[in-house]
């Protein structure tokens, strides 16, 4: 009965996807969850960042202490796409797992998942509109320094901090896309987050440690570089239209980027059909390419097409 609601959903929901050409049966296959990929990928995320992690401590004392900051926080950040998987509850069959996954990466990246479960909702019912879609509610780089600003991640910080702490502090939750059902649900779980905060910090104070500020805080910060700049480039230069063939793109890239974005970079077929589990996607493009009308081959590709469209500064208005 679930997987028969999904389906229903699946189509109710995105209309262009019908002109898909899956099958019913092909369609109910790529939405096969499974618990063991879900342990199997997030097992290999989580060896990777303690391995990452440990470099950053052994090297706290060497010129090689940088580069393991921007190498763990890389591993780091990208735990995003963990929590992103999550908030479909796509990486495992159980829901609880999902859930649990969701509040780990939320939580360590100052994220709360339910709160960016009700944004990122939003974000797929109304991608590329420029009055509804969340992720259009600050504007995209409009020159080049608004585009270092953008992938310092400052801006972002600034935004979590302000937005948990107005949830948390004051139980007051403006943003529109949230429900009036999940409000009291979205100040609870930022409450939360914050006493473990509070706790972290006074432990830390406790053993007089600084081992969360190598491990945690600067790598957060530094690995922001590499998540803005990839998640730029998901819609970037697509259609302002509802067809997820045309205003999303999927990027071609290497498997290491494959492995922790969960492979996101499969990104229009995933707004075809959201509800296909990160395992699947890469047997949907094969499905799918041929309807994928913005698709890179690698990062960087696409991220000289974004600069070299970046004046350097804002042009003066003219009289």
């Amino acid at each position: 009965m679930t997987l028969e609601i999904n389906l229903r959903a699946q189509r109710a929901e995105l209309p262009a996807a019908r002109s898909s050409r899956l099958s019913a049966e092909e369609l109910k296959a790529l939405l096969t969850r499974s618990d063991s990929a879900g342990a199997i990928r997030l097992s290999g995320h989580l060896c990777a960042l303690c391995v990452t992690g440990a470099l950053v401590l052994y090297t706290r004392t060497t010129l090689w202490l940088l580069p393991a900051i921007f190498l763990h926080g890389y591993v780091l950040s990208f735990l995003f796409c963990a929590l992103h998987e999550a908030t479909h509850y796509t990486p495992f069959r159980s829901r609880w797992l999902n859930t649990a996954l969701g509040h780990f990466c939320g939580f360590l990246l100052l994220l709360p998942f339910e709160a960016f479960r009700s944004f990122h909702w939003d974000h797929h019912r109304y991608t590329q509109d420029s009055k509804r879609d969340p992720e259009l509610a600050n504007s995209k780089p409009a020159t080049l320094w608004e585009y270092l600003i953008h992938i310092s991640g400052l801006p972002n910080w600034k935004t979590r901090i302000s937005v948990v702490g107005t949830h948390a502090m004051f139980g007051r939750v403006d943003q529109p896309w949230v429900t009036m059902e999940d409000r009291r649900l979205v100040v609870l779980e930022a409450r939360i987050y914050v006493v473990g905060y509070l706790a972290a910090i006074l432990i830390s104070f406790w053993l007089q440690t600084a081992a969360l500020l190598w491990i945690w805080v600067l790598p957060a910060m530094a690995g922001q570089i590499f998540l803005r700049n990839f998640l730029l480039a998901e819609h970037t230069g697509c259609a302002e239209d509802f067809d997820p063939y045309s205003n999303t793109r999927t990027t071609y890239t290497n498997v290491f980027v494959r492995f922790f974005a969960w492979n996101m970079p499969y990104h229009v077929e995933h707004h075809a059909y959201p509800g296909i589990p990160f395992h699947l996607l890469p047997l949907a493009n094969e499905r799918l390419h041929k309807l994928i009308r913005v698709g890179d081959p690698g990062y960087l590709t696409v991220l000289r097409s974004i600069i070299r469209r970046l004046p350097p500064i804002a042009k003066p208005l003219a009289h």
